[in-house]
């Protein structure tokens, strides 16, 4: 960061507009961080009454011991009996038979301690727990997303690119190479080479189908698929699912590519080929873009049109980072579900929603939200500072 920089972040952390946007984010933050803190308390308090009232079955069933729930007939019996010793209180009857039935049940699953999961209660244990599992969520999290970030405008400048070259289909160009075939052995000639190379594009294009078959495949379907063969702590697996499944590389590549298109058409394009700009779209050529250039992190094209279409396109392009986020969280709660691996967050917060588990529960989807916030800030951040850069006001 040089020192001209630090001036420009001063000013804009002074600008009315930033302000404003930082004020809204921390007063939902704040909102509903206190709606969380009111859930969790009526869960931790329901907690202790089911707690109380599980003692009181423990005991209620020490002393019942010839009594056989399994059997109907002593069922009904001691039905009965409480509603003749307790006739004013029907309520608490049926409320003491749904006790000791779901305490029959929960002895019978032993689901506690069967499934190796935490205590009910909410400890400090239990949270310290979590937290390790929210930090290996949020650096996977935030690795898909770079990952995503770059991939998205690397698939967008080289299909953009293709659609200046004017490149056709592989499959057009297969029927092209069928039809010099057909010429060929109409004039005696050997069509090896042409049906060669229409072997080649036809191999392509199935290359091509079944990956975008996997892009827009749904990430549970693909895991389910390789469900047999994943072994726990998986981080990359995770990763690249969470990228190139669900439909999101692909539509958010359609997307920066249509914004592309359309900078392409403004007058300002014209007027930099007049003033001598590169417009060439042939790869490797002085006056062309070179290959290299798509994969750098700061896609730079000096001396091309194209700078001025990215640099334009991208600026437009970093709203639609708060939705990606979204979608991208979402499809990483399903993975880890899917996945069943345990000692992952989102594989936690299904057990602990199966298990009635709600205080648990809570903690976990606050720091979800506190994620998919905390991204909306930053973008909304960064997009606030290019703005500025754009109007020059820093």
């Amino acid at each position: 960061m040089n020192a001209a920089t630090v001036p420009s972040i001063r000013s804009l952390l002074e600008s009315d507009a930033l302000r404003t946007i930082l004020f809204n984010h921390f007063v939902s933050i704040l909102f509903v961080t206190l709606v969380f803190v009111v859930l969790l308390a009526v869960g931790m308090e329901r907690e202790k009454n089911e707690r109380e009232q599980r003692h009181e079955v423990v005991g209620m069933m020490g002393a019942l011991r010839n009594i056989d729930f399994n059997n109907p007939t002593q069922k009904s019996l001691f039905r009965e009996t409480l509603d003749i010793y307790y006739q004013h209180s029907k309520a608490r009857n049926d409320s003491v038979m749904q006790a000791i039935d779901a305490y029959r049940t929960e002895q019978y699953t032993n689901k506690v301690y069967k499934t190796g999961s935490a205590p009910r209660e909410l400890s400090w244990q239990n949270v310290a727990n979590l937290l390790g599992m929210y930090v290996n969520f949020i650096i996977v999290y935030l690795i898909a997303l770079v990952v995503s970030y770059y991939a998205t405008q690397a698939l967008a400048l080289y299909k953009f690119i293709q659609y200046k070259q004017q490149t056709s289909s592989y499959l057009i160009r297969a029927l092209r190479q069928m039809r010099l075939s057909g010429e060929t052995v109409r004039n005696g000639n050997n069509p090896f080479r042409q049906i060669e190379r229409c072997a080649g594009f036809v191999l392509k294009a199935c290359i091509k189908g079944g990956a975008a078959l996997m892009l827009f495949a749904p990430a549970y379907i693909i895991v389910y698929s390789l469900k047999s063969t994943v072994a726990s702590g998986e981080w990359l697996l995770m990763i690249v699912l969470a990228v190139a499944s669900n439909g999101l590389l692909i539509n958010y590549a359609q997307k920066f590519y249509a914004l592309l298109f359309a900078e392409s058409r403004k007058g300002y394009v014209e007027t930099a080929v007049v003033k001598g700009w590169n417009n060439s779209y042939s790869w490797g050529t002085p006056d062309g873009i070179a290959l290299r250039s798509l994969f750098h992190w700061k896609k730079k094209f000096p001396s091309h049109v194209l700078q001025h279409i990215y640099m334009n396109a991208h600026y437009q392009y970093i709203p639609t980072m708060k939705q990606y986020a979204s979608f991208l969280i979402t499809g990483l709660i399903v993975i880890e579900m899917a996945l069943n691996i345990q000692g992952h967050l989102c594989y936690e917060l299904l057990q602990d929603i199966l298990y009635d588990r709600y205080e648990m529960a809570l903690l976990i989807i606050w720091g979800i939200f506190i994620v998919v916030k905390g991204t909306e800030l930053i973008v909304d951040a960064w997009f606030a500072y290019e703005s500025a850069k754009y109007e020059n006001r820093i």
